[in-house]
């Protein structure tokens, strides 16, 4: 694609980074068809090619309008389209920067930026998202339905035996995240006792916070740079220390931290351990299948389907890790029709676009129980409870079907 930037941008690192994947897009179309809102809406605007032209007119004339934010807003991130793209075009990444551009020039309605500035201020801090939760729990049943399908249900109370390894030779950090820990906490339990029981210890850090990730998503980039600045100088420490790998069980916030090399590359006081920790950032059952050990055989006769979150297919290019662990349990795992399209929980995006969020995910719930499970598996809290609010087969994430 031939590209004439804005001279004020095309001088920028950004505005670099911009040109170079902006020429890569042949135009072919293959990522129409691999496109959930496209496929859902049927606008080329609301396609992978459709928005690299809108972001590049955007680049060129050194505008932005409404049109732009709207269409760039619908976008799940999902990635989809970069495993079918024959020209390898960093979708994700032009996207980052043309959100970025978007919020510095184009003004949202007062509600929205309301919206958003909540999320940004509650959502990443444990301690502020944990007793809003609780409240708003206790009010879910005077609430309208629309709204108290967007409110998790309380966890039921679970206690997972762990083991004491203080003298094993493996060792790694797991990562709490924001959400999960809030509302799902029990996933970690069970990481950490299948962990131990594979003979490795398992720590945790007192001052993570939040990988980034909402931040990025809303084009918050220098709020995003905070987190990951924090969380870079916290567990390189702890890998100079001896940890291994740095383990997330939500596939969400691994394809940030394995992305924090290229998110630092112009802190040169930080870049080199920013590498150092995506190196080391292992997802959950990437981590368990390269320990090449036994897994306990306890699914025998249990029919699962598994929802491969964006983050972990398309974003962390995982393939069949979870579906390997599952069948050595004794599960049997059932297919997914166009299990490569989103189900709509992208993060913040269940709230932001709650009617495209609702119809992609009644997509795939229909995709999912097309085999008849018992249980619906995934690897992402976000996914997780987005597909819980509309289900009516239990929907886990897989390492509790590895220690239930």
């Amino acid at each position: 694609m031939r590209t004439q930037l804005h001279p004020d941008i095309i001088g920028t690192e950004r505005g670099q980074e911009a040109e170079a994947i902006l020429r890569s897009c042949v135009h072919c179309g293959f990522c129409l068809a691999t496109c959930p809102t496209y496929q859902l809406l049927g606008d080329e605007l609301d396609s992978p090619r459709g928005r690299i032209y809108l972001i590049k007119e955007m680049l060129e004339l050194d505008t932005a309008g409404p049109l732009t934010q709207r269409h760039l807003d619908r976008c799940l991130t999902c990635r989809a389209c970069e495993t079918t793209c024959p020209s390898g075009v960093d979708y994700g990444r032009l996207l980052e920067i043309g959100r970025e551009y978007v919020e510095l020039k184009v003004s949202r309605p007062l509600l929205e930026r309301v919206l958003r500035w909540l999320m940004l201020l509650v959502v990443p801090y444990p301690g502020r998202l944990g007793p809003l939760l609780r409240i708003a729990q206790w009010l879910r049943p005077l609430m309208p339905s629309q709204l108290a399908q967007k409110i998790p249900e309380r966890e039921r109370s679970v206690r997972v035996p762990t083991g004491d390894f203080a003298d094993a030779t493996r060792k790694v950090v797991l990562l709490e995240g924001c959400v999960q820990r809030v509302t799902r906490g029990s996933t970690n339990q069970h990481a950490r006792a299948l962990l131990n029981a594979l003979g490795v210890e398992v720590i945790g850090l007192a001052d993570e916070v939040c990988c980034g990730g909402l931040a990025l998503h809303l084009g918050h980039t220098s709020e995003a740079e905070t987190f990951i600045a924090h969380n870079v100088d916290v567990l390189h420490r702890a890998i100079a220390e001896g940890v291994e790998a740095i383990v997330s069980s939500a596939s969400g916030c691994g394809v940030t931290v394995k992305d924090y090399g290229h998110l630092l590359r112009h802190d040169p006081s930080r870049r080199e351990r920013a590498e150092a920790v995506a190196r080391h950032t292992r997802d959950l059952a990437e981590y368990v299948l390269a320990l090449d050990a036994d897994v306990p055989r306890v699914g025998e006769g249990v029919r699962v389907a598994f929802q491969a979150p964006c983050t972990f297919q398309h974003g962390q290019r995982l393939g069949n890790a979870v579906d390997r662990l599952l069948e050595q349990a004794g599960y049997e795992m059932v297919p997914v029709p166009d299990s490569h399209l989103c189900c709509g929980s992208a993060g913040a995006y269940s709230l932001l676009q709650p009617e495209i969020s609702n119809a992609l995910r009644e997509r795939k719930l229909a995709a999912l129980r097309a085999g008849s499970p018992d249980v619906i598996a995934t690897a992402n809290i976000g996914c997780q409870l987005h597909l819980e609010a509309g289900s009516e087969v239990p929907v886990k994430h897989w390492i509790e079907l590895l220690t239930e």
